[in-house]
């Protein structure tokens, strides 16, 4: 989830909470206040009205030093000074104004608005949700809100919350595409949990399969649907996935053979399988939502993933039917990414940016699909670029060292992956790629220790080779050979998934 869809860099509530602000200040000079101080405050208003907001500042602070008890003026300086996106200023005193009023609806959403773009989401959490409380049908409270949840990822809060912006804005693509984004993280999460408590599961064998028919790798996805029926026979939807594959790959004979086996399954018993016999009756929130208390079984876990994703899908559908948006072209980027289509997923980053002109998390997405692409030359200017503004993001450094690195330019990718490992040493695929660099670069026991590290993404052999090669030009022949022989044995499996063919139903 990308938080900021309603909140933009901290500006977003600004057209709400100005005049009512401003009525606010105008009303503490008419109960009395001098000629000069009602001249400054009508100043302080036209700067603010023609966005002057800087410069509305001093004024505003003068203001507060002559009546210091007004809370009107002191928010109105927050207000001018969270404009002006000084947001660490404003914060304090929006806190004084709310000890004096506090359910005072705009310094509320303001003081929420302003540790939001401090990077203060947690904090930013309270004041919002006394703004909604206090006015539900507040759009930009709600949806910062949202935002901050989705962040704190809180998804099942968030996931409400979108849910009613949807119902008060249904024309708003935001609402849309944060519900959607929420059902995916959810879905992410809980299959998470299920890898880490049942790994062997058939159920996860059933949601990768899901995952390669996406990726349209059917023969995998055919394997691994098969391989969970032997243990699940009864589960429902692996026979209309499998006749889904059928139907894609020109075999309608065999799809069809595979719908009536669907359908002449057994109705669950919803006593025993209650997350099942939801999600089969069509009741995708209830299913998507778990029972508080013990730790799930590996089949709620699956159900809910099935459900989370299902709710995905009819936000981002009706995403789809609303007109063109900066959250539909990411959508469909985003689609296009996950099925491989990256040259499509560029053209979307790229109809996205004429929509919101400078928006670095759009341009950043671009630099990833264009190196996704392999267009490393484009990759390696739009990277560079957005590291004068993000010198330290680990994402933009690798892509630029991996473009240098597949350029055939080492010594200059060294310092990139350098700089991602710094900012993030979790960061595998920097590791591989800081490796290959050091070995063309005949470093090749500096090597070793990256390519070591890397061995758990190889899934092709290559980096278990190279590994290979460096221990034999560093002296280490019993490593190399043993390391060796592990490629060996993983040129196999890639062999053996390559024969994976689609068969007639069994």
């Amino acid at each position: 989830m990308v938080a900021g869809l309603f909140h933009s860099g901290g500006r977003a509530a600004e057209p709400s909470l100005l005049p009512l602000a401003l009525f606010l200040f105008a009303l503490a000079v008419a109960a009395g206040q001098s000629d000069e101080l009602a001249f400054k405050s009508q100043r302080a208003k036209e700067m603010m009205a023609a966005g002057r907001f800087e410069e509305a500042i001093p004024i505003y602070q003068q203001l507060v030093q002559a009546v210091p008890g007004n809370p009107g003026l002191r928010l109105n300086l927050a207000l001018a000074q969270h404009m002006a996106g000084r947001d660490r200023d404003a914060i304090p005193n929006l806190e004084a104004v709310l000890k004096i009023q506090p359910g005072l609806a705009p310094a509320l959403v303001t003081l929420g608005a302003a540790r939001l773009a401090a990077n203060q989401t947690q904090l930013a959490v309270a004041p919002l949700q006394k703004a909604v409380a206090a006015d539900p049908k507040d759009q930009e409270a709600r949806g910062m809100l949202a935002d901050a949840l989705a962040a704190l990822k809180r998804y099942d809060e968030a996931a409400e919350h979108y849910r009613e912006l949807s119902g008060i804005s249904p024309n708003d693509p935001r609402a849309w595409y944060g519900l959607g984004t929420c059902y995916e993280s959810i879905a992410a999460s809980a299959y998470e949990r299920l890898q880490k408590t049942s790994p062997q599961s058939p159920y996860v064998a059933a949601l990768i399969a899901d995952n390669r028919v996406q990726r349209r790798q059917y023969a995998s996805a055919f394997a691994l649907y098969n391989d969970a029926l032997k243990q699940l026979p009864n589960l429902h939807g692996i026979h209309a996935a499998l006749a889904g594959i059928y139907r894609q790959t020109g075999r309608a004979d065999w799809a069809a053979a595979e719908d009536a086996k669907e359908r002449d399954l057994p109705a669950p018993d919803c006593k025993a399988h209650r997350s099942e016999c939801e999600f089969t009756g069509g009741h995708d929130l209830q299913a998507a939502t778990l029972p508080r208390g013990s730790a799930p079984l590996p089949e709620a876990l699956f159900w809910q993933i099935k459900a989370a994703n299902e709710l995905a899908l009819q936000a981002f559908f009706r995403l789809t039917q609303l007109p063109p948006s900066v959250e539909l072209h990411q959508f469909r980027a985003e689609t296009a990414r996950n099925q491989n289509q990256h040259l499509e997923a560029t053209k979307e980053w790229r109809a996205a940016l004429e929509l919101s002109p400078g928006n670095l998390r759009l341009k950043q997405e671009l630099a990833v699909s264009l190196f996704m692409a392999q267009d490393y030359r484009a990759a390696l200017d739009e990277s560079t670029g957005l590291l004068k503004a993000k010198p330290q993001s680990p994402e933009l450094n690798f892509v630029a060292g991996d473009s240098c690195l597949r350029l055939e330019e080492p010594e200059k990718a060294v310092a990139y992956l350098e700089a991602a490992l710094a900012a993030d040493p979790k960061l595998v695929a920097a590791e591989a790629s800081l490796g290959l660099a050091l070995l063309r670069l005949g470093k090749n026991a500096e090597a070793v220790p990256h390519l070591e590290k890397s061995l758990k993404i190889d899934d092709d052999g290559s980096l278990h080779y190279q590994l290979a090669r460096a221990y034999q030009a560093a002296g280490s022949s019993e490593k190399a050979r043993t390391i060796m022989a592990q490629y060996q044995e993983i040129l196999k499996k890639v062999e053996e998934s390559r024969k994976e063919r689609i068969g007639p139903p069994q």
